[in-house]
């Protein structure tokens, strides 16, 4: 499992810093993959309102972090967490930049029809302090979350808010905060345990995509599906993303990764091979199985479509097996 931290806060090491690096802590201690974005480092330019992804399906933006990373990385989340001060009853100016460009995404959902693969089962999580006691000082900031998870293709699925937090070191101090992440991650045990199954090819563009993509489709609450190359290529097979479109799947922003990358912060309880052979590393106690799949890369739409729906086919299969 991967649980994407979105920072919103300026202060580095502030007590929204210190208040998120504690729950990604607990979940990396219960065997989930962690990345903490310190969205103010990073290069967001705010949403212009052009519509261009409501009709294409991409922000008109394309030289900023928004385009170049961060959509990516919250479609490979399989938990999202956006912590932040409140500043005017809402998130700091920079998370709200990234929460506004996730209109990109909205859009490829309820404007063009695509399901996010991973939308059925992907978790948003709100971690909020603010320095007064106000009845009404979280309630701006609860419905932009329910909001933005929803755009994003994530259910609200639970909060942390914290009042009277305003000098450094006052996260820290506070007398329940260790025990509330922990009930926090605990709720998310059951996503944590499914069995994890690697999906591998040589780039990564084509074929192990497709795979990952329709397992989490059609069994993400109970499979953990990751998918990997030996050789990752630069960029997925778009041939393969458009025929995926063309079953309703979004894999747009999917990024090729290495089976070393991969399995460096994961152990996998199962590896599908589909054309990396002796290539992929052998990991003792993984159970393997290889599927004899043509190679998609380079190859008109017509072949890529019937290498699409075998994958699709194996994978049913390959769910109804797991029980």
């Amino acid at each position: 499992m991967f649980v994407l931290g979105l920072q919103g806060s300026p202060r580095k090491k502030g007590n929204t810093n210190y208040l998120l690096s504690a729950f990604l802590d607990e979940a990396q201690k219960r065997g989930a993959e962690t990345l903490a974005i310190h969205v103010p480092d990073k290069n967001i330019k705010p949403c212009i309102g052009c519509a261009n992804c409501e009709r294409k399906g991409f922000c008109s933006i394309k030289d900023d972090d928004m385009t170049k990373e961060i959509f990516g990385l919250i479609r490979r989340a399989d938990v999202v967490v956006a912590a932040t001060p409140i500043y005017f009853y809402n998130a700091t100016a920079q998370l709200k930049a990234l929460i506004d460009r996730s209109q990109t995404l909205w859009s490829r959902k309820y404007k063009l029809g695509l399901t996010d693969p991973g939308r059925p089962d992907r978790k948003g999580i709100l971690l909020a302090v603010g320095a007064t006691s106000g009845k009404n000082l979280f309630e701006g900031m609860i419905l932009t979350a329910k909001y933005f998870f929803d755009a994003i293709g994530a259910d609200f699925h639970g909060k942390l808010t914290y009042r009277r937090i305003e000098d450094f070191g006052d996260m820290e101090k506070h007398e329940t905060v260790m025990e509330d992440i922990k009930k926090e991650v605990d709720r998310l045990v059951p996503f944590l345990t499914r069995k994890k199954i690697l999906f591998a090819c040589r780039e990564n563009a084509g074929r192990s995509q497709m795979a990952r993509a329709f397992a989490r489709y059609h069994a993400g609450g109970k499979i953990d599906a990751l998918s990997a190359g030996t050789r990752p290529a630069e960029k997925i097979n778009p041939v393969m993303e458009e025929t995926m479109r063309e079953s309703g799947i979004d894999v747009a922003f999917r990024n090729p990764r290495s089976i070393d990358d991969v399995v460096s912060v994961t152990k996998p309880d199962m590896i599908i091979t589909m054309g990396c052979g002796e290539e992929c590393p052998f990991i003792p106690g993984v159970e393997y199985e290889d599927w004899d799949l043509p190679d998609p890369s380079g190859k008109p739409i017509e072949f890529v479509r019937d290498v699409r729906d075998e994958i699709e086919k194996r994978v049913k299969h390959l769910i109804d097996s797991q029980g």
